[in-house]
């Protein structure tokens, strides 16, 4: 598309460009135009101001005459010594003309009668003394001879000074529409300009495919708006790639976890399908009912986590002892001829969800137990407002690389923790999911029993119990 084909369509569809454009233009119309209209009021009133006081210059010269001379050679210096532009009448007290520039009898021009020294100005239309057809200024000066009062009244055209003011209203009407096409034009050219690196970064953004998150939008060297929308924009990319590889990561390892109970399953229908004598389902029986709640638990895990990064994680409210679930795992690891187990546990009740928090526990008991190699410890108490809860092993303990890692999912550090012993690498993100929907939190540090230790913190007083 042309230069003006572009510039076509942002009329017809404005956008950043158009609008700034369109804005500027109107901004600078109202200024100039006020600032011209200001400008013509101030010429005017000074262009009248310097007829005006040509008037009373001219009016205090024949005043001072007559006050001298009376009306002794009066008429012939108003005569020969009067501009063409002006009109010039001596006034009696009467009110009657007793000399006048004009050679014509005329009435009095005004009814203006000042006293001796006063002068009066006023302007009017048409005069029909003279044949112009345009305004005058009448200024009137009083002065006296010989206790006599005279009124000098000079009439002066403003012809000239409405022509003035009418050539500089052509001079700014001709210049307006150049002036705002420059400003346009300007305006057009620089938001351009300032939106090229914007619309090349939307460009390249919009090249970029859901294979190809790999790629960045280059960051410009100037340290401005511009420079920092690329580095936002590269960001995001980072967490949409992230995220892409989380999801594939996820699918595969999800698809991996049901493989093998579905490979299982398969076979033993195979089998069961071909015994006649039913046999078969007596003996897979137990081996199929291992591998359906295998596969449940693992979907029903899966569902958890996906509630979770919804954020529609609902938590049902109630007080739970959590020295009480923490006695019920103890319980447990030592009816299945677990390690040897030590505990340290206070009374500690919290605000929570019941279910979710002993599948907490059972999580981070079970992760223990499979790490262990003769010990388990757990300790519970209470400090302001928190309960803290620690489950330790004497295992091989977590490296500190991967200790923000493990709370991912499907993340397994060794083959104490593969699937072959039970585990799916899920347990460990759903307890950083549920303790964070209970405002709480969890971190590997290292055990005195020589493994990793768990130290998880939940506040005593949960937030609504409605979910987050």
């Amino acid at each position: 598309m042309t230069r003006f084909g572009r510039f076509l369509a942002a009329v017809r569809r404005p956008g950043v460009r158009g609008r700034s454009t369109s804005a500027a233009v109107v901004v600078v119309a109202l200024a100039l135009a006020v600032g011209a209209l200001i400008l013509l009021l101030l010429l005017q009133r000074a262009l009248i101001n310097s007829v005006s006081d040509a008037a009373g210059d001219r009016s205090l010269d024949i005043a001072t005459q007559v006050k001298e001379d009376g009306q002794r050679g009066l008429r012939e210096e108003l005569v020969e010594n009067t501009r063409p532009s002006q009109l010039i009448q001596v006034l009696d007290q009467n009110g009657a003309v007793v000399a006048s520039s004009s050679r014509r009898t005329e009435p009095s021009l005004t009814d203006l009668r000042p006293g001796d020294g006063q002068i009066l100005r006023n302007e009017i239309g048409r005069m029909p003394l003279v044949d112009d057809d345009h305004d005058f200024l009448i200024v009137a000066r009083g002065t006296e001879f010989e206790g006599a009062r005279y009124t000098v009244v000079v009439a002066s055209s403003l012809q000239t000074q409405r022509e003035t003011v009418e050539t500089v209203v052509f001079y700014l009407l001709l210049g307006f529409p150049l002036l705002l096409l420059l400003v346009g034009l300007a305006m057009w050219i620089l938001v351009g300009r300032a939106l090229w690196p914007v619309e090349r970064i939307r460009a390249q953004v919009h090249g970029i495919g859901a294979g190809q998150l790999a790629e960045r939008v280059p960051v410009p060297a100037t340290q401005d708006e511009i420079a920092r929308l690329a580095v936002t924009m590269n960001e995001m990319l980072d967490r949409l790639q992230s995220a892409q590889e989380t999801q594939r990561r996820f699918v595969a390892d999800a698809s991996h976890e049901l493989r093998s109970p579905i490979a299982t399953l398969t076979a033993a229908l195979d089998v069961v399908v071909v015994d006649v004598s039913g046999q078969a389902w007596l003996d897979l029986q137990q081996v199929m009912d291992a591998e359906t709640g295998r596969m449940r638990r693992l979907v029903e895990d899966l569902l958890l986590l996906a509630k979770a990064d919804d954020d529609a994680l609902r938590l049902q409210g109630s007080d739970v002892d959590l020295d009480d679930l923490i006695e019920s795992e103890v319980r447990r690891l030592r009816s299945s001829d677990g390690p040897v187990v030590q505990r340290d546990v206070q009374t500690v009740r919290v605000r929570g969800d019941a279910d979710k928090l002993s599948q907490v526990i059972r999580n981070l008991v079970e992760n223990a137990s499979r790490a262990a190699r003769s010990t388990v410890r757990f300790t519970l108490a209470e400090e302001a407002g928190t309960a803290l809860l620690t489950v330790e092993d004497d295992g091989d303990g977590v490296p500190m690389a991967d200790r923000e890692r493990v709370f991912e999912r499907f993340v397994r550090l060794d083959a104490s923790r593969d699937r072959g012993s039970g585990g799916s690498g899920l347990g460990l993100a759903i307890v950083s999911e549920v303790l964070r929907s209970h405002g709480g939190s969890v971190r590997i540090t290292d055990s005195p029993l020589g493994g990793a230790r768990f130290e998880v913190t939940l506040p005593t007083e949960s937030p609504s119990p409605g979910g987050r």
